[in-house]
């Protein structure tokens, strides 16, 4: 058994060698897979940790990989649903997710359970789906993901399942029930629970059909599942039965006859998955890994005998009888059961079964007879059973000795240079086909001799091309019954048995024969390229199964009559050739023809032709090869093969010995040339190094100068950084002296501006003392005015009383020189007061303020002058007033 530690990375390969009988997946040690399920196809299936990460295990291409990680753990899950990509996954928190496989995308989520969801079953349309809880089973519609029906039931009753069948959905309710299944044809219901007991119900009448007892050892039934059969129109109805020991038995439910089990008491089933083609099993173990079987390797124990792997007994006469211990899908040593031994099952080995043998004549409980009418009722057997079935119509001994004594005599000298004759795009088909060749040429001296030998096995061995033994025993038996008397015109094609398909034709279709021969074609033209590559170059890989399905299953004449039938039904389009080539062309090639009627008509010719002409009489009838050796074949001339097996065997001396000497030719020739290279050799790294020593003075030399040239141009580059650091002094200087001048000329208009600034501030001081002087004018200007009415007054007085005005004008005389006096005073305090505060100014200042001044001065004395005017007048004017008043 093959294992693969899935749970430290998202994808990789199933297996890395040859696939055994099973496989176990599992996760690390903090990973443990809890469900698992197939899809429609049964090639690849869903499982689901308990961390809720999703894998897609995909058997036919050996890949796994993790498509979705849902954070929580997985209840239930559901592949078989319309869309392929998409699945249904049950959560822990009682909500049911559809993803898709492909973009790993959510898809739709569904909500309404109140519990865990136990199982979902999708009908078999894929377009509704029934989830089942403890209380309640819901059906879906996937087409739009809403919740068309819910089914309830009392409380004290808990639903176990709930699936579809056909267009119907049944379910079971009670306390005794713990687990059904319906088989795949909806009539049939197993049910079991809490005993040993299996139920078998037929759902149409609604009748109890059957009641089984189990074995002592089983106490319950865990869970049921049907193992799906489409071989024989299902009559194999296999049940399996998992109990609460963790085992699950496979047994047949009309005998109740247990024929297989798997899973161990040590590391019991939790789960089990079959797919819908009855191909693989999977379970899930309680250790959380999952174990992938084969059912064709698990069957293959029941129905035929096993490889001899492990042997209990020895075997003796044809009717002795081998005892092999089975269990999980492959073959355990007694030894190595820890606890339980399981009862061995003994297997007889098949019996030969002759071409014409009675009903008595079986191998694994298949008659020739049976087979035959399965035949006849499908037109060919089932692709997943032909193998199976031609092997126990062959009756292949299995000689795995004899077998292994002609590989070990390695490739045979006919067919080392196989593929330079035949070459195969695979190397694998291509080394099979190089071994069975060479196994038959061991076994018969005549097959090295044959040319048209690969082209009669290679058909077998594409198609058993993992098996060897069985290809070389399928490929010798052919030759041993259906290429009879194929070998005694060796080297020529085998002229009577072409004879025989000409008669056949003659006898059924003369104008076809005689068309034949008006345009001057054999029977080795157009019978003979059938029978030597047995029609694998006319016929399609489906075509060809189905021939060969009705050859092994006829007389040894079928393959004749079958070359006629071919002809017959190609009948048009030959009458229409003319010309040779179009004729061999035509015989090498695929053409527009239906395989049943070909086959039709080959049975129409078993059936018609006459006895005296009927190929039956010329051939003897079906013999299997013998167990324990082959047999010996020598139906060819003997003298010939041994001459040409001389003939070749000298040509091979002589090809040897030629090869010898031309291999010592080539080595005098290569020894001396290889002297010649090396004296050539020699002279030209001669040359090289005096060429090299002369390169290398001229690099020197060109080195000097480019020393001088750098010396020269660092002398300069020093000059030129002299230079720019000057400048860049120069430049600092510069820089300086101007950011000086700047700072001064902003200086300088810091000192213009305070000056404006003082200038303003004296126009306005100058303003407001010329302002006050004008004021001061013109109160003097109206005392004037008042000393002028005054004066008019006075001497309009003068007659009233000169003394008395004289007194009074004197008096009023006085008091405006003491106030004119006090102005002046006033005056002269507020020009000091005024030089006191200020504050020096500058020269052009001092010298407008000097002007302003003596203005002031000038009008002051103007000022005087007017008063010492208006003292003038006035002492005039009282003089004249004395003089008049005297």
């Amino acid at each position: 058994m093959q294992t693969v530690d899935v749970g430290s990375k998202e994808d990789g390969k199933l297996w890395y060698r040859k696939p055994n009988p099973s496989l176990t997946a599992h996760g690390n040690r903090s990973v443990r897979f809890l469900q698992a399920t197939f899809d429609t196809t049964g090639d690849s299936f869903l499982a689901a940790d308990h961390h809720g990460n999703i894998y897609v295990f995909d058997i036919t291409q050996n890949r796994f990989q993790l498509v979705q990680r849902t954070g929580q753990a997985c209840t239930a899950l559901a592949f078989t649903l319309r869309r392929t990509s998409e699945y249904l996954v049950a959560l822990a928190d009682y909500s049911i997710k559809c993803f898709d496989k492909d973009t790993k995308q959510l898809v739709s989520w569904m909500r309404g359970h109140e519990g865990a969801v136990s199982s979902i079953s999708v009908h078999s349309s894929g377009r509704y789906a029934i989830s089942t809880s403890s209380d309640t089973a819901q059906l879906w519609d996937l087409d739009t993901f809403q919740r068309k029906r819910k089914l309830n039931i009392r409380q004290s009753v808990g639903i176990q399942k709930v699936f579809a069948v056909f267009a119907q959905t049944r379910f079971c309710k009670g306390t005794g029930c713990t687990y059904l299944q319906h088989f795949e044809d909806g009539k049939t219901l197993a049910v079991g629970g809490r005993s040993s007991l299996i139920h078998l119900w037929c759902l149409d009448s609604q009748k109890l059909m059957r009641v089984a007892q189990m074995p002592p050892n089983v106490r319950t039934v865990r869970h049921l599942e049907f193992l799906p059969d489409s071989f024989d129109r299902g009559s194999s109805q296999i049940l399996g039965i998992l109990s609460q020991d963790g085992i699950m038995r496979f047994t047949n439910i009309q005998t109740f006859k247990p024929l297989f089990e798997i899973g161990s008491i040590d590391n019991g089933i939790t789960g089990v998955s079959i797919c819908s083609k009855g191909r693989h099993i999977v379970t899930v173990i309680d250790s959380g890994a999952l174990n992938i079987y084969s059912v064709e390797n698990l069957t293959r124990e029941v129905n035929k005998p096993p490889k001899p792997l492990v042997m209990m007994g020895t075997q003796g006469s044809e009717n002795s009888r081998a005892t092999v211990k089975v269990q999980a899908g492959t073959v355990q040593r007694p030894a190595k059961t820890p606890r339980r031994v399981h009862p061995a099952k003994k297997l007889q080995p098949p019996a030969v079964i002759t071409g014409d043998g009675p009903e008595t004549g079986q191998r694994d409980g298949l008659s020739k007879k049976r087979l035959q009418k399965v035949l006849k009722a499908f037109g060919e057997y089932p692709s997943k059973y032909r193998m199976f079935v031609w092997r126990s119509l062959l009756c292949l001994p299995e000689n795995h000795c004899a077998f292994s004594s002609l590989m070990q005599k390695g490739v045979h000298p006919a067919f080392v240079t196989l593929h330079e004759r035949y070459p195969i795009k695979s190397p694998k088909l291509q080394r099979g086909l190089q071994r069975v060749l060479s196994a038959l040429a061991h076994w018969s001296a005549i097959f090295g001799e044959t040319d048209y030998l690969p082209l009669v096995a290679f058909p077998f061995v594409k198609l058993f091309q993992n098996n060897p033994l069985i290809c070389f025993e399928v490929v010798a038996t052919v030759i041993v019954n259906w290429c009879q008397h194929w070998f005694e015109y060796f080297p020529n094609p085998p002229l009577n048995v072409l004879s025989m398909v000409e008669n056949v034709l003659a006898h059924h279709d003369k104008s076809l024969l005689q068309h034949f021969v008006n345009c001057g074609i054999t029977s080795q033209m157009y019978a003979w390229p059938l029978l030597e590559t047995l029609f694998s170059e006319v016929l399609t890989q489906d075509e060809w199964l189905r021939l060969f399905d009705n050859i092994f299953s006829n007389h040894p004449s079928f393959l004749l009559m079958a070359v006629v039938a071919y002809i017959a039904c190609c009948r048009a389009p030959l009458l229409q050739l003319t010309l040779r080539e179009d004729f061999e062309y035509f015989f090498h090639h695929r053409n527009n023809f239906a395989i049943s009627e070909m086959i039709k008509e080959a049975y129409h010719l078993m059936d018609s032709t006459q006895a005296d002409i009927h190929p039956r009489c010329m051939l003897t009838d079906f013999e299997p090869l013998t167990a324990g050796q082959y047999p010996v074949f020598n139906k060819y001339p003997t003298f010939i093969v041994e001459y040409q097996s001389k003939e070749r065997e000298r040509i091979r001396q002589q090809e040897l010995e030629y090869l010898r000497e031309r291999q010592a030719v080539q080595e005098l020739r290569s020894e001396a040339v290889r002297q010649q290279a090396e004296d050539e050799a020699w002279y030209v790294q001669q040359e090289l190094l005096q060429q090299a020593e002369e390169q290398r003075r001229r690099i020197l030399q060109q080195e000097e100068e480019k020393l001088t040239e750098q010396r020269a141009r660092l002398a300069a580059m020093k000059r030129e950084l002299k230079v720019k650091e000057l400048q860049m002094v120069d430049a600092a200087r510069r820089r300086f002296l101007k950011h000086q001048q700047d700072q001064r000329k902003i200086q300088l208009r810091r000192l213009d501006d305070e000056i404006q600034r003082k200038m303003a501030l004296r126009d306005q001081e100058t303003a407001a003392a010329v302002q006050d002087v004008e004021v001061r004018q013109m109160e003097l200007d109206a005392q004037r005015h008042v000393f002028e009415q005054q004066l008019t007054k006075e001497q309009e007085r003068v007659n009233q009383g000169v003394t008395a005005e004289i007194d009074t004008w004197r008096r009023r005389a006085e008091l405006d020189e003491t106030t004119f006096q006090n102005l002046l005073q006033s005056d002269t305090d507020l020009s000091q007061e005024t030089k006191r505060v200020r504050p020096p100014l500058c020269a052009g200042f001092l010298v407008s303020l000097d002007r302003g001044r003596a203005e002031l001065d000038h009008k002051e004395r103007e000022l005087m002058q007017v008063v010492r005017d208006l003292r003038q007048k006035m002492a005039r004017n009282g003089a004249e007033y004395s003089s008049s008043s005297r």
